[in-house]
C-alpha cells in the first residue's frame, strides 16, 4: 500500500513539473492565423502546390473582400468557408492588415510550355486587351506593372499558372463572384478556354519587377465599367 502511494506521489510530482515547464500558447496574431500560414506560407508568400496563392503585400481592402466573399457564399472553397465563418469584421481586417504588411520575396512557379501563338495572345490580352470582344487589358485595372492598385485591386505577378487559370475558370462557372456589378465575370465570359490558358501562362512566366508593390490609390483609372471599353458610359 505504501509502495503504491509512493508511486502515486512521484507520478503527481512529475505531472506537476511537466505542467509547470510547459510553455503556454502565446495569444498572438501569428499564433491565431496558424491555419492561414499552414497553407499560404509563414508570411503569406504562397504555398508550393500552385493553388494556394500569395497573400503577402496584396492590398488589405482586397484581402478583406475575399474573406467576406467566402463568408457570404460568393467564393467557394470548403476549407476557407469553414475557417472564416465564425470570424467578425474586426478580425478579418486584422488578418488582412497583417498579410498586406508582409514584404517577402516572390517565388517563380513552373509554367507549361506554350506555342508562340498562345504566348502572343496572352501578351495581347494582358497588355492591350481585345477591343473587338470588349475585353480590356489586364493592365488597365491591375496596374502597368501588374502589381495591383490600392486599396483593393490585387497584383497578378508571381501567381502560379494553375491558380490563375483556376480562378478565371471559377468566374465562368460562378464558383467565384462578387457583389454586383461583377466586372471580372463579364470580362471572363468573353474569353475562350484558349484565351484563359494564354493569359495564365503569360502572367505566370512574367518576371516580378524589383520593389513590386501595389500602385497608389487613384493612380490608375480603369477605362472600363464591367468589360465596356472606353469611358464606361
Amino acid at each position: 500500500m505504501r509502495r503504491s502511494f509512493g508511486w502515486f506521489v512521484l507520478f503527481a510530482l512529475a505531472c506537476a513539473v511537466r505542467a509547470q515547464d510547459a510553455a503556454p500558447v502565446p495569444d498572438t496574431l501569428q499564433q491565431r492565423i496558424a491555419a492561414c500560414t499552414s497553407c499560404h506560407g509563414p508570411h503569406g508568400e504562397g504555398g508550393e502546390n500552385g493553388f494556394n496563392p500569395r497573400l503577402a503585400g496584396k492590398p488589405a481592402g482586397y484581402l478583406v473582400r475575399q474573406l467576406q466573399a467566402f463568408q457570404k457564399g460568393l467564393r467557394h472553397y470548403e476549407v476557407m468557408e469553414y475557417m472564416v465563418a465564425p470570424l467578425d469584421d474586426v478580425y478579418l481586417h486584422e488578418i488582412a492588415d497583417y498579410f498586406a504588411s508582409q514584404d517577402v520575396s516572390y517565388a517563380m512557379h513552373p509554367v507549361p510550355p506554350m506555342p508562340p501563338t498562345a504566348t502572343a495572345r496572352g501578351e495581347q490580352l494582358v497588355t492591350k486587351g481585345d477591343p473587338a470582344k470588349g475585353v480590356p487589358a489586364c493592365m488597365a485595372c491591375h496596374g502597368p506593372n501588374l502589381t495591383g492598385v490600392q486599396p483593393d485591386i490585387p497584383g497578378l505577378v508571381g501567381l502560379p499558372y494553375d491558380y490563375i487559370s483556376a480562378q478565371l475558370g471559377s468566374w465562368r462557372t460562378n464558383t467565384r463572384s462578387t457583389t454586383a456589378p461583377d466586372c471580372m465575370a463579364t470580362v471572363v465570359s468573353r474569353l475562350t478556354d484558349a484565351d484563359i490558358s494564354a493569359v495564365a501562362g503569360w502572367l505566370a512566366a512574367r518576371p516580378v519587377p524589383d520593389g513590386a508593390h501595389p500602385e497608389p490609390a487613384g493612380s490608375v483609372k480603369p477605362p472600363l465599367r464591367c468589360g465596356v471599353l472606353g469611358d464606361g458610359t
